[in-house]
């Protein structure tokens, strides 16, 4: 190998190897930011973001600009994809299951039907942290009629973040994102509004959960499409250590 390259990790010092397993590794967050690595022609080790040329792996992983329900219009999410994801329990005072994603027109159906309601937990791709329906500016406009109030206390009550997951799969730079539910050690479901692999697809999976306690990185396969296209089941066959304690501290405070 003419380009060989050594990296760090936990530790010590691994390599000789390609760019592209660098690159892989970066993609999956098992190398991030501050890990060194080093080839021929560095002076010392240096930290990956000092790096020029492993900097355009950061730009696909990079999401888009975040914004909150109250600058967002409903009407400015596409009626033709399914993006939108919702979680309801909270706003009748049950358990809280996700759902989705969903088109704009099944979810003014659902709320025609009496399905969800204002108080109905909305993610879109681009959000920080769920939001409620409706604190969304054209709520109104939308569904016909004004939102009744959202008292603080429902605000501070629905606090959880999306489990959220970044999929790759091998030599494919485009990023998929989807919501993680029924996680467990052996596996999990996973929303999404297009699905990135077919059944039995072997595919890397980098979950981001609401903080970094939480985060892991999987690899296993897909093991069923679910109806609808709504989403597929994931058996990991690859999980650390780390990523078990992960999900397991994760799972002990839900």
């Amino acid at each position: 190998m003419e380009d060989v390259w050594y990296y760090v990790e936990a530790g010590e010092r691994k390599g000789p190897v390609e760019l592209t397993v660098i690159n892989e590794m970066m993609e999956k967050s098992t190398l991030g930011d501050d890990d060194y690595v080093w080839r021929k022609g560095f002076e010392n080790w240096t930290k990956i973001k000092d790096v020029d040329e492993l900097q355009h792996v950061e730009e696909v992983m990079e999401e888009e600009v975040t914004v909150t329900a109250d600058n967002l219009a409903l009407k400015e999410l596409t009626t033709s994809e399914n993006k939108i994801f919702i979680k309801i329990g909270a706003d009748r005072g049950g358990q809280e299951v996700e759902y989705g994603p969903y088109t704009l027109d099944i979810i003014i159906q659902l709320y025609k039907q009496n399905r969800i309601n204002s108080k109905t937990l909305v993610f879109v791709r681009g959000l920080e942290d769920w939001a409620f329906l409706g604190d969304f500016k054209d709520f109104a406009e939308v569904f016909e009629e004004v939102p009744p109030p959202i008292e603080e206390v429902d605000r501070r009550k629905n606090n959880r973040k999306p489990f959220i997951a970044r999929m790759y799969i091998e030599s494919d730079k485009k990023v998929y994102v989807g919501v993680c539910r029924d996680i467990s050690i052996g596996g999990m479901q996973v929303l999404v509004d297009q699905i990135p692999a077919e059944k039995g697809e072997r595919i890397s999976i980098n979950v981001h959960p609401e903080n970094t306690e939480h985060h892991f990185v999987a690899g296993g396969e897909v093991v069923r499409l679910l109806d609808g296209g709504q989403g597929f089941s994931f058996r990991f066959t690859e999980l650390n250590e780390d990523a078990k304690e992960a999900i397991q501290k994760y799972l002990d405070e839900v």
